[in-house]
């Protein structure tokens, strides 16, 4: 057994076609046939159950598959390893940040931490907390910007930014053009708030119960643009984080001063598993960074 043949079984599997997985491989079906054969032989028993579509895994193969996945990860960290420690100052980061830090804070806090590493890349996305949470805990990605409300097992955080929330209304409300309002003032407004699979969902929701009142809610979000386009479509009122570019003839930003509205951005990262020296930079970077000014 060596490793092509994993790697090969791995592909079948995942294609669930000897056809489709020889040519992802670049490899005759033949020759491939014959290796998964060879497989099954030194196994000992069948892995693999060919149907007139396809093939598709047996309770052995199943069982096979998931110990096969586990060498061919360890195998590809422990290259990564390898080629880290020969060139530590390369490499790439993969990092996920809520939609309202794309517009200078990441930005920003990139291009100062290449002045220092100017040879570390980075691949970006965009994403809701939970879901920036979940690809931290499969290793999809390796540090998040995001707002969880709770402690996660097997992560760890530390604040890194408070981002006040303001109220947005429509020009035509009666408060609009207000420099401050309790948040009790719009208790009997229809809300634009957030779906429930994201952190500002929940902190609205105890916001406007710390207030008095539960928001009555006419529609649920995704993204911030989204919900400040119905607020000035004149269907509501929301709390948002501040948003550049609002559209001020239409809408009306308001500071909330009861209570206090702001939500804390953590950066997030794996307790355990390899990380590699960009990672390791980057995190301290901010780290350093965040204890000399008390934010980034």
């Amino acid at each position: 057994m060596d490793f092509d043949q994993l790697f090969y079984f791995h592909v079948v599997a995942k294609n669930k076609s000897l056809t489709k997985a020889s040519e992802e491989l670049n490899l005759s079906q033949p020759a491939l046939s014959r290796s998964i054969l060879r497989l099954e032989e030194e196994i000992g028993v069948p892995l693999l159950e060919r149907k007139s579509r396809g093939v598709v895994l047996n309770q052995y193969g199943k069982v096979f598959l998931s110990h096969a996945n586990q060498v061919l990860s360890e195998m590809r960290e422990a290259k990564q390893k390898i080629h880290d420690m020969v060139d530590p100052h390369h490499g790439a980061i993969s990092l996920a940040f809520i939609q309202t830090l794309g517009s200078s804070f990441v930005p920003d806090l990139i291009s100062d931490f290449q002045k220092e590493f100017p040879y570390i890349q980075f691949q970006l996305s965009q994403n809701i907390s939970s879901k920036i949470l979940k690809e931290i805990h499969a290793a999809n990605i390796d540090i998040g910007f995001c707002s969880p409300l709770e402690q996660h097992e097997g992560l760890c955080s530390i604040p890194v930014l408070s981002e006040e929330l303001f109220l947005i209304v429509p020009t035509a409300h009666r408060l609009a053009g207000k420099e401050r309002v309790n948040l009790s003032e719009v208790a009997d407004d229809p809300f634009i708030s957030f779906k429930p699979q994201t952190a500002l969902h929940d902190l609205i929701e105890n916001l406007c119960n710390e207030a008095g009142f539960l928001p009555r809610k006419v529609f649920e979000g995704y993204e911030e643009r989204t919900v400040s386009d119905l607020v000035g479509a004149n269907l509501g009122v929301a709390i948002v984080p501040y948003i550049p570019n609002l559209d001020k003839e239409k809408i009306s930003m308001i500071r909330v001063q009861s209570p206090k509205c702001f939500r804390v951005i953590q950066m997030v990262w794996r307790s355990n598993g390899y990380m590699s020296p960009a990672v390791t930079n980057f995190k301290e970077f901010v780290k350093k960074r965040t204890a000399r000014t008390g934010k980034v």
